[in-house]
């Protein structure tokens, strides 16, 4: 996503004109969800993606077309029967909601792209809302944006006040994570709601052996990890050389030296009882937006104890997941910490964690279909 964005941000401060894809919205199985982008260029270049195939190579043209006639933005939908899908080997068959949003010679939208290009640098988090759609009858404009910062602040409209609290509303509930949204007004106004912010940051307080698993599965999948541990042999770049920054601290102050905020992920994995004790009140108090503690559920429960006499607000205590993890059935340090990341990324996107296979009518269709097929034949 940062590598569009910056190649947007490139391409208008060349006075290069392009088109800036965006999925809103999906229907069914599709290779991508909502968020997804491309930027295509007027010498036919590109970067992101849609999903590949021939989703992205309809969808290219069609934005090389919008670059040649110099058009206004324009939202297109595409479905992708079963026969298109097989042909570029995926195997979906949903419909797709495209924004092409033309953005030659916008002032306005390079102020929003570098803002954006901020939020993921460590600065204030931002949202953009655009329509997709205008309330029958308006003049508003098909592409139409405003961006809503983290202090509440705001630049643009979208050409109503009501309109645009609404947005404000929505966009500051996914300003934590940097989520999307796609909202449907009742007098038919449609809006793609896209929140920005640092990458996540996972926390992990000891450098033990699972503190290891956790700091190779997170780099993998983009966090920013920081460990905290009160031994320096355990808290060092040698041991961690994917941390952004190991921190030989007591566990009651070495979150002081991390940039805590909502899409701040801590784990507690000290050395023992009188260690998580400390770690566990230090995190709850803190503003990260979740907070596992690794152990058995005998273990949390003397937490929890140790915590309501110590006087923290039952709400607060609530906020610490132990223990944390899935229940995938792991005892190897890999498998706890695969738990681990399987359940910080349920809770940061929003997931179930119920298995996603098939129901079995779903099932009995496949096997119905196939021997309607082999009687045909």
């Amino acid at each position: 996503m940062r590598e569009v964005f910056n190649t947007t941000v490139n391409s208008l401060q060349n006075q290069e004109p392009c088109v800036l894809v965006s999925v809103v919205r999906t229907k069914g199985s599709t290779p991508q969800k909502p968020g997804a982008k491309l930027i295509v260029r007027a010498d036919g270049s590109a970067a992101g993606t849609l999903g590949g195939g021939c989703v992205e190579g309809d969808i290219w043209f069609a934005a090389k077309e919008l670059i040649r006639s110099r058009g206004t933005a324009i939202v297109k939908d595409y479905f992708l029967n079963e026969e298109l899908a097989a042909r570029d080997g995926l195997v979906c068959g949903g419909t797709m909601y495209f924004l092409l949003d033309s953005i030659q010679d916008s002032t306005s939208m390079l102020s929003h792209l570098q803002e954006i290009q901020k939020a993921y640098d460590g600065g204030p988090a931002v949202g953009l809302a655009t329509v997709v759609k205008p309330p029958k009858g308006s003049q508003i404009p098909i592409g139409k944006k405003i961006l809503i910062r983290s202090d509440q602040t705001k630049t643009g409209t979208l050409g109503s006040t009501q309109l645009d609290k609404h947005v404000q509303r929505r966009l500051s509930a996914l300003m934590d994570y940097g989520q999307s949204e796609f909202v449907t007004r009742d007098d038919g106004t449609e809006v793609f709601l896209e929140a920005f912010t640092t990458p996540p940051q996972l926390v992990v307080m000891g450098g033990g052996h699972i503190a290891r698993c956790l700091s190779e599965l997170s780099m993998s999948m983009g966090f920013a990890l920081y460990i905290i541990d009160d031994r320096p042999e355990f808290a060092n770049p040698e041991r961690f050389p994917n941390a952004i920054n190991t921190i030989v601290s007591s566990y009651d102050t070495g979150l002081d030296r991390v940039p805590v905020s909502r899409n701040t992920f801590i784990v507690i994995a000290t050395r023992g009882h009188q260690f998580d004790d400390v770690a566990a009140e230090t995190a709850a108090l803190s503003q990260a937006g979740y907070v596992g503690l690794l152990g058995s559920k005998r273990k949390c429960l003397m937490i929890y104890q140790a915590l309501f006499e110590r006087g923290i607000p039952e709400a607060l205590i609530r906020r610490i997941r132990g223990p944390v993890g899935l229940d995938l059935g792991g005892r190897t340090p890999e498998e706890i910490a695969l738990s681990i990341m399987a359940e910080i990324t349920m809770e940061r996107l929003g997931g179930n964690g119920r298995p996603m296979k098939m129901p079995e009518s779903l099932f009995a269709k496949a096997k119905r279909q196939s021997s309607q097929s082999s009687v045909k034949s």
